[in-house]
């Protein structure tokens, strides 16, 4: 029957080509809108390490000076460099890693190519398992290698694909900043959308291509990128030295399970009580620990015009859908004499119901299609845009697949009235008023 019903509705569609085109554009305007607006919402909410983000957690310990200090407000976004070294080596938690960004010149030693700038993160060896980052070849450095401050480095597979061709780099050199770096290891593709571990350098358009300990950048001077906050009340010299009140240091810890958050807090807690007890913290303890998507719920990963946009696009999409039953309606009881002798030759109301779905999820379909065009449109308008995030607005099969959905359950949703009124023809009048 349904291929049954599919045949009267393509011979509806000839019938009223206007009203059936207003009805297509009228679903495609709002699905494409829909659509454009819940796609760039997905790509700013979405999980960056779904299978463990709940374990993972961001620390903040206040270090801040007593003045201007007032009960329950927010700690310092970062940690100093004594606070998060004392932290890694008491080593409460599964894993645990401090880090914070840099970037420098790169000598790729090539007649070919000419030094350029690169992004880099200075970190400790639990990045790499506590991130679950992909090698393409070899593997992160070791806990030996933080502690000795070895010149090694972890290269991405675009830097790789630059400097070597794409071949296996692991022990060759790269000479950054005038050092040489050794190469121990090369990322696959690995970019976090959002850049959720350090969101003070750019949360979707930063990109990071060599990687090395944190304690050699340190032994090498190399230059750091990303927020610093110094709330001394003396004048600082050097604001990475390590007993200067300078927070700039992100701190991550891995725990076994996210039940275990509580008691890492109350390490943090305590942890900061005996720093008060030492003279070096002034305030009360106030920490804060956030898992990954608490963390980027904080920081507001997705701005607000971004959800009032879909909020709105969703809105015209309602508004096209009651402009649709209308039409429905009016295409609908238009045919009530057809529809009055299919009655009296047999049918029951439920076959007419359900031939006017059918009739009504085809339009859908169709307006899924051009919509579907007019939302890579949408699309590739916000790729035009100066936005961070506007690079990363692609459909991906997902949402390709959701558009289709979208679109039919919204044609079926509008045709439900239209159908049922349809169903509730009289045939006998409609056969005394041929």
């Amino acid at each position: 029957m349904f291929s049954y019903y599919l045949k009267l509705a393509l011979r509806s569609f000839g019938r009223n080509k206007m009203l059936t085109a207003l009805m297509v554009l009228a679903i495609a305007l709002g699905i494409g809108a829909a659509m454009t607006t819940l796609t760039v919402f997905k790509v700013l909410s979405g999980d960056p390490i779904p299978h463990k983000s709940e374990r993972l957690f961001y620390v903040q310990v206040d270090a801040g000076v007593r003045d201007g200090y007032q009960p329950g407000q927010e700690p310092e976004s970062q940690l100093t460099r004594f606070d998060a070294e004392t932290l890694l080596a008491q080593a409460k938690g599964k894993r645990q890693a401090l880090m914070t960004g840099g970037s420098g010149i790169i000598d790729p030693a090539s007649a070919v190519l000419k030094p350029f700038n690169i992004g880099m993160r200075y970190t400790s060896t639990d990045f790499f398992p506590m991130f679950d980052t992909p090698f393409l070849y070899g593997q992160g450095w070791s806990a030996g290698d933080d502690q000795g401050r070895a010149r090694v480095a972890v290269i991405s597979r675009q830097l790789n694909d630059k400097v070597f061709n794409g071949s296996n780099s692991v022990g060759k050199d790269i000479l950054v900043e005038g050092h040489s770096l050794r190469v121990v290891g090369v990322l696959d593709q690995w970019q976090p959308s959002p850049l959720f571990y350090d969101p003070f350098v750019g949360k979707f358009d930063h990109t990071e291509e060599v990687m090395l300990p944190y304690t050699t950048a340190l032994d090498a001077k190399l230059p750091r990128n990303g927020n610093m906050n110094c709330f001394g009340r003396e004048i600082v010299n050097d604001p990475m030295a390590l007993n200067v009140p300078c927070a700039w240091i992100q701190y991550w810890v891995e725990l076994d399970a996210a039940a275990d958050a509580p008691a890492y807090k109350t390490y943090l807690d305590n942890y900061s009580e005996q720093q008060r007890a030492a003279g070096r913290f002034e305030r009360p303890a106030n920490t804060r620990l956030r898992n990954v998507m608490q963390l980027l719920d904080y920081i507001n990963a997705v701005p607000g015009d971004v959800r009032l946009q879909v909020w709105l696009a969703f809105g015209f999409l309602l508004v096209c859908l009651v402009n649709t039953v209308g039409l429905l309606l009016a295409k609908f009881l238009r045919r009530s004499g057809e529809i009055g002798v299919r009655r009296a030759l047999g049918a029951s109301r439920r076959d007419i119901f359900l031939q006017c779905l059918v009739e009504a999820g085809s339009i859908g379909l169709a307006g899924g299609l051009l919509g579907l065009l007019l939302a890579q449109l949408g699309l590739w308008a916000v790729r035009q845009r100066p936005a961070e995030y506007a690079s990363l607005a692609h459909l991906d099969g997902s949402m390709l697949l959701l558009t289709f959905a979208l679109a039919l359950l919204a044609s079926l949703l509008a045709g439900l009235i239209p159908a049922w009124r349809a169903m509730q023809v009289t045939p006998a009048i409609q056969l005394k008023s041929q």
